[in-house]
Parts: structure tokens; C-alpha cells; sequence
């Protein structure tokens, strides 16, 4: 039927003809965009919310980020969302400081952080690293794992504290690439 009707002049149809090749073609439109949709979100993008401030001024409670997680080999620098259980019980967003067998070490009378004995140059904080938590520093980063902190030195709770951790790499989900809206 849908055959008969393509093959015919836009004067020659009924309305109820033009009714149904407009529905088809809206369906097929439709339909096509949800499927490159799902293949968009299923095997390449993600949206993922930010809940909390332990990333100011970098990124806000609300903020909506695009994440991938078609990453070669986490990097230092990189933000990335971890899956990895931990006291909180959620997702956490955080950066990336150091990669497996990098030494950090943080003079917390200075706020200076440096990895393998090379001073950070942090740009993006919100202010410097005087909070101790647990760990004795220097660490070395265990082989698999990753040492994060949050922008917001003062108000996040990352792999200084034993509440989270070192992060393995299996539980990064994915490194943000672009913030996209804030609703809140």
C-alpha cells in the first residue's frame, strides 16, 4: 500500500492518502532518531549529574556532563566518575592526580601537591590542599588504581580519606569531556 502511494503524484492523492504517507514518514523520522539515540548513549555517551561541591569552581551541584567511556588509559588531569563502592554509597566525580606507581606526596603547611616529586601546578582549585584526613603521605599508587581528588581541596572527600580511597580502574565509568547544562 505504502508502494502505491510513494509512487504517486502529491496531486493525485487523498488527503487521507497524505495523512498516511505523512504519519509513515514522521514514524520513520521518529524512529530512526531513537535508535541513533540508544546507540549514542548505549556504546558511546552518557550523561551524568553532579551532586555536590567537591569540584568548585571547575564543576557546580547540578551540573550535567557528557562522559565517555571509550578511554584508553586514564590520565592525570582527567575527571572522571567512579563507580567504585565507597562510604558514601554513590558515584563520585573526581580528578585524577595520580596513575598507578606514581608517588604523591602533599606538604599540607604549603597547600602543595607533587607527584613523583614534580610540584602540581592547579590551576583549576578552588583552594589548596591543607586537609590531612588519613593517609600518611608520601603513597605510591598501587598497579590498577588511581589516586583523585576534588578541585575543592577544603570540601572533598577523595582518595586522601579512607572513605574513598584509591580508585581501581575497572570502577572509572567513564572521563568527562564536556559539561553541558546546570538545572539546578
Amino acid at each position: 500500500m505504502l508502494k502505491d502511494l510513494a509512487g504517486k503524484k502529491s496531486s493525485e492523492l487523498s488527503l487521507k492518502e497524505k495523512l498516511i504517507l505523512a504519519f509513515y514518514e514522521n514514524a520513520m523520522m521518529a524512529v530512526t532518531g531513537l535508535v541513533i539515540v540508544l546507540l549514542f548513549y548505549t556504546f558511546g555517551f552518557k550523561i551524568v549529574a553532579v551532586d555536590g561541591n567537591s569540584m568548585l569552581p571547575t564543576l557546580h551541584h547540578g551540573d550535567r556532563l557528557v562522559v565517555t567511556a571509550f578511554c584508553a588509559e586514564p590520565e592525570q588531569g582527567d575527571v572522571i566518575i567512579s563507580t567504585q563502592p565507597n562510604y558514601f554509597g554513590n558515584s563520585i566525580v573526581k580528578r585524577i592526580i595520580a596513575t598507578e606507581n606514581q608517588t604523591v606526596d602533599i606538604d599540607f603547611a604549603t597547600g602543595d601537591v607533587f607527584v613523583d616529586g614534580v610540584l602540581l601546578i592547579e590551576p583549576y582549585i578552588n583552594n589548596l590542599t591543607v586537609n590531612e584526613d588519613r593517609l600518611d603521605f608520601p603513597v605510591t599508587v598501587p598497579e590498577g588504581h588511581v589516586f583523585v581528588m576534588g578541585d575543592n581541596r577544603q570540601g572533598s572527600t577523595d582518595s586522601r580519606s579512607d572513605k574513598v580511597g584509591f580508585i581501581k580502574e575497572e570502577f572509572i565509568f567513564g572521563v568527562a569531556k564536556l559539561k553541558v547544562a546546570n538545572y539546578d
